[in-house]
C-alpha cells in the first residue's frame, strides 16, 4: 500500500525557514538589478552620444528593466539569481509546478505595487505559516524552499 503525503503539511513543511532568505534574496536581485541598471545606463549614454541625442530616448526602458528581470527569471527559470543562491524557488500553490509567465508578470506587477504601498503589503508574510506576502496571495504563487 503506497504511503499518502499530507500536502497542507507538505506545503507548511516547504516553507519553514524562508522569511529571512527572502528578505536576503530581495536585496541580492536589488544589487544585480543595479548592476545591470548601471550598465545599460552607461551603454545608453555612450550610444546617446554616438547618434547626437537620439539614442537618449532608450533612457524610457530603464524603469521597465525589473519587471522585466522578474518576469522572465520567474516565469522560464522559477526563481531570481538572488532566490536561487539563497535556495529559494516560485512555485505555483495548487500544485508546486513552475508558474507560467502570465502568473510571474502578474507576481512582478503586484511585487512593485506593493513597494509603492509603503511595503505594506509585505506584512501578510509575517502573519501566515507559509509567509505568503500580498502579492503571493493574489498571483496564486508561494516561495519555497528548493529541494
Amino acid at each position: 500500500m503506497s504511503q499518502m503525503i499530507d500536502l497542507p503539511q507538505a506545503r507548511d513543511e516547504a516553507a519553514q525557514g524562508i522569511l529571512l532568505r527572502r528578505f536576503f534574496a530581495l536585496i541580492t536581485d536589488g544589487v544585480i538589478l543595479t548592476c545591470i541598471s548601471l550598465a545599460a545606463g552607461l551603454f545608453i549614454t555612450i550610444f546617446g552620444f554616438l547618434t547626437l541625442g537620439f539614442g537618449w530616448l532608450a533612457f524610457h526602458i530603464l524603469p521597465w528593466l525589473p519587471l522585466v528581470y522578474y518576469t522572465l527569471l520567474i516565469g522560464a527559470r522559477g526563481a531570481t539569481p538572488g532566490q536561487r543562491a539563497l535556495g529559494l524557488c516560485v512555485r505555483q500553490d495548487a500544485d508546486f509546478s513552475r508558474p507560467t509567465m502570465a502568473q510571474a508578470a502578474v507576481w512582478a506587477i503586484l511585487l512593485w505595487v506593493s513597494f509603492v504601498l509603503a511595503c505594506l503589503p509585505f506584512a501578510l508574510a509575517l502573519l501566515g505559516p507559509r509567509h505568503r506576502a500580498a502579492h503571493d496571495l493574489l498571483s496564486g504563487l508561494v516561495v519555497i524552499r528548493d529541494r
